[in-house]
C-alpha cells in the first residue's frame, strides 16, 4: 500500500478504498495500574492495529513534575510492560505510551525506556524504541514569549521570563504527530513525554486515515480505559474508529459500553460538555449521536473537528518551602463539643509560640490545623446544628523556609499541641499520638507555575526524538545521540 505522509499534519493520504476501521486496544487508564492478558488477547483476536495507553497526569499535584519523577513504582510499570510488549511483539503491532513517568519530563521518558530495555532482554525480543521528549528549556520559551506566542489560561496571568526561570521543569503537551511519525518510521514501542491524554490514542487511527473528529472523540472516551464502561473495574476498551463513526467496546466480555456510559465520559476533566480543545483543533460533539448497536457496544456518529492554529499547553512546576507535620487523636467530649473554638484557640497559641521562640529567624511561616472527622477535608465551616463527632484527628502542619526550621518549630509546639485544654483553668489533658518522635518531616511544598499555551508551527517544533534499538540478544544501540 502506498502511503504519502504530510509532514505538517502527520496525517497519511490514503485512497477511499484503503480507509478501514482502525482498532486500538486501551488496556487501562494508566500504565502501571494493571493489565490482563485475556483482555489483550481479546483485542488482538478482533484485529487490533495498536496498543495505546497513557502513563501520566497532573491529578496528583505538582511534585512529580517539579522533581521529574514518577508516582508509579518501577515494579508496576515493568509488570504491565512485560504483558504488553510480549503480546504486541507476537501480534506484530506497536505499543504507544503517553506521558511517561507521570509527569512526562525527559528523565521520566528515560526511566521508562530503561525499564522497557530490561523487559525486552528478559523476553528475548527485539525492540525499536522511539523516545519523544517535550521538556522545554526556559530560553526557548523566552524567545516564544518575546514573539508574542505564549498566552495564559485562566486563572493565571501573562508569563514572564522570571516565571520560566523559577520552574524546575517545564513540559509542552504533545499532539499525535510525533507518535504517528515514529510508527511510520518503524517504531514498535513509542515512549512519549508529556502528551495530551487523547493524542497518544489518536495517533494510529489518524495515521491510518480514520475520520479526524471520530478519532479524537473516540480517544477522549477511551482515555481512562474502562471508565467509559458500566463496570470500570473490569478492564479497558477497544476503540473501533472509521471514517464517519466510532464504536466503543469493552475488552471484558462481561462488561458493557452504553450510550450513557460513553457520552458521560466527555464530561470528564473537561470544562465544556461538548467541546474539547486539543493541539491543532477543537472537537465539537454537540451533534453527536450515541446508539447501542450491540449489547456490549455503543456507536457514535456526528462528531465534528474544527481545525485551529497549532498550540501546545505548557506546564511548569517548582519546589518551595518545607513542611513538618504532627498528628493527634482527640476523644475529649468537651473539646469535641467546641471544635471551632478549640481550633482557633490552639492555632493562635501555636503561632504565638513560634513567633516568640524564633523571632526574626521565623521569617514567613505558616501553621495549619486540620480537624479530620469535622472539616479536615474541606476546611469550610460546618452547619451550626452539626452534632459533635465521636473523635477527631488533628493534623498540625508548619511550613517554613528550611526543613530544619520547620522541624524545630514543630518541636517547640509539641507540648502545646499535645496538652492544650479547651479552657486554661482546666488540668492539662494528654491527647493520643500515634507516632514517636511526634514530628514528621514532610519535605518540600511544590506548586504549579505555568498554565499557558504556546503557538507552534506544527506538532513537531518543540519535540525531539531519539531512537534506541534492542536486539533479540539484548544488545542496545542508540541510533541517534541520546537526549541528556
Amino acid at each position: 500500500m502506498h502511503v504519502a505522509k504530510n509532514r505538517r499534519t502527520g496525517h497519511q493520504e490514503m485512497s477511499e478504498l484503503e480507509r478501514t476501521v482502525t482498532k486500538v486496544i486501551v488496556p487501562s487508564g494508566m500504565l502501571g495500574a494493571g493489565v490482563k492478558r485475556e483482555h489483550i488477547a481479546y483485542g488482538l483476536a478482533q484485529g487490533a492495529h495498536a496498543i495505546a495507553i497513557d502513563a501520566g497526569s497532573t491529578d496528583s499535584g505538582p511534585s512529580y513534575l517539579a522533581r521529574g519523577v514518577s508516582k508509579m513504582n518501577r515494579e508496576s510499570i515493568k509488570q504491565d510492560l512485560l504483558v504488553l510488549l510480549q503480546m504486541a511483539n507476537e501480534a506484530g503491532i506497536p505499543v504507544l505510551v503517553g506521558t511517561c513517568g507521570t509527569c512526562g519530563a525527559d528523565a521520566s521518558v528515560d526511566w521508562t525506556r530503561d525499564i522497557a530495555i530490561e523487559v525486552a532482554r528478559e523476553l528475548g525480543i527485539g525492540l525499536r524504541i522511539a523516545c519523544l521528549y517535550s521538556e522545554q528549556p526556559a530560553a526557548v520559551l523566552k524567545r516564544k514569549l518575546a514573539q508574542g506566542k505564549i498566552r495564559p489560561l485562566a486563572p493565571l496571568g501573562q508569563a514572564t521570563d522570571e516565571l520560566f526561570d523559577a520552574c524546575d521543569h517545564i513540559v509542552a503537551l504533545m499532539g499525535p504527530e510525533p507518535y504517528m511519525d515514529a510508527v511510520q518510521r518503524g517504531a514498535n514501542l513509542v515512549l512519549g513525554g508529556r502528551t495530551t491524554d487523547t493524542a497518544v490514542l489518536s495517533a494510529v487511527p489518524l495515521m491510518r486515515g480514520a475520520g479526524v473528529a471520530q478519532t479524537w472523540h473516540a480517544a477522549k472516551i477511551a482515555e481512562c480505559g474502562g471508565q467509559c464502561t458500566t463496570n470500570l473495574r473490569r478492564g479497558g476498551v477497544l476503540m473501533h474508529v472509521g471514517a464517519d463513526h466510532f464504536d466503543m467496546e469493552p475488552l471484558d466480555l462481561g462488561n458493557r459500553c452504553t450510550p450513557e456510559s460513553v457520552s458521560a465520559h466527555l464530561l470528564y476533566e473537561n470544562s465544556d460538555p461538548f467541546l474539547l480543545v486539543e493541539p491543532g483543533g477543537i472537537l465539537d460533539a454537540k451533534e453527536a449521536v450515541y446508539t447501542q448497536v450491540e449489547p456490549r457496544i455503543t456507536r457514535v456518529v456526528g462528531s465534528i473537528w474544527r481545525p485551529m492554529p497549532y498550540t501546545m499547553k505548557l506546564e511548569g512546576a517548582r519546589g518551595g518551602d518545607y513542611q513538618t507535620i504532627m498528628l493527634i487523636g482527640i476523644e475529649d467530649p468537651e473539646v469535641l463539643a467546641n471544635l471551632d473554638e478549640f481550633h482557633d484557640r490552639m492555632h493562635k497559641t501555636l503561632v504565638d509560640r513560634i513567633a516568640a521562640t524564633f523571632g526574626d529567624e521565623a521569617g514567613n511561616f505558616e501553621v495549619s490545623l486540620r480537624l479530620y472527622g469535622w472539616n479536615g477535608t474541606s476546611g469550610q465551616p460546618v452547619p451550626a446544628d452539626t452534632p459533635p463527632p465521636r473523635d477527631v484527628g488533628v493534623l498540625f502542619v508548619v511550613t517554613a523556609r528550611t526543613q530544619d526550621l520547620a522541624d524545630r518549630m514543630a518541636r517547640s509546639c509539641n507540648p502545646y499541641f499535645f496538652h492544650m485544654p479547651i479552657r486554661f483553668d482546666m488540668e492539662l489533658p494528654s491527647y493520643a499520638f500515634p507516632f514517636t518522635p511526634a514530628e514528621i518531616p514532610r519535605g518540600r511544598v511544590y506548586e504549579f507555575m505555568l498554565n499557558h499555551v504556546v503557538e507552534t508551527e506544527d506538532g513537531f517544533e518543540l519535540v525531539r526524538t531519539d531512537w534506541v534499538d534492542v536486539s533479540s540478544t539484548g544488545t542496545v544501540e542508540h541510533l541517534e545521540t541520546p537526549h541528556a
